[in-house]
């Protein structure tokens, strides 16, 4: 059924149980499994009193470098515990553009990904990265709750 499967992760809780569903579904299936993590673009950030927080854009490229290292890392582990085929893959981008555009180009046949759930105002102000992989990709996709 499915051969090559994207799980995206961000580290939080709710990606975690995804991350742990979607390796469990890739060895039944026996499918190759690419594990993505996205890191959003630096932005600064500039407080009442116009006292910019100092953060270089180098600080903040090594931080979530580094940060997204030892996340991949720690699900390759898993993976191959698992016995599957992995690959890990970091991308600096927007969350779901990132995501689609690593399914199609990775030739992932399914997308498992995590959601909070969240519905009315909370969704509105937070925004659904899972709503816009889900509205916008040509790749099927597993919500993982």
């Amino acid at each position: 059924m499915f051969k090559r499967v994207l799980i995206a992760t961000d580290g939080s809780e709710i990606a975690t149980k995804a991350v742990r569903g979607g390796l469990e579904l890739a060895r039944s299936l026996n499918a190759q499994v690419a594990i993505l993590t996205v890191t959003e673009p630096w932005l600064g950030l500039v407080n009442t009193d116009l006292n910019a927080i100092n953060f270089s854009i180098e600080g903040y490229e090594k931080a979530t470098k580094e940060g997204a290292a030892r996340l991949l890392n720690k699900v390759r582990d898993e993976a191959v515990s698992l016995g599957l085929d992995c690959a890990t893959v970091h991308v600096n981008g927007y969350p779901a553009d990132a995501i689609i555009e690593t399914a199609e180009t990775a030739a992932c046949d399914l997308i498992v990904m995590g959601s909070h759930g969240r519905r009315g105002i909370a969704r509105l102000l937070l925004g659904s990265q899972a709503a816009k992989v889900v509205t916008l990709s040509s790749v099927p996709v597993l919500i993982w709750r």
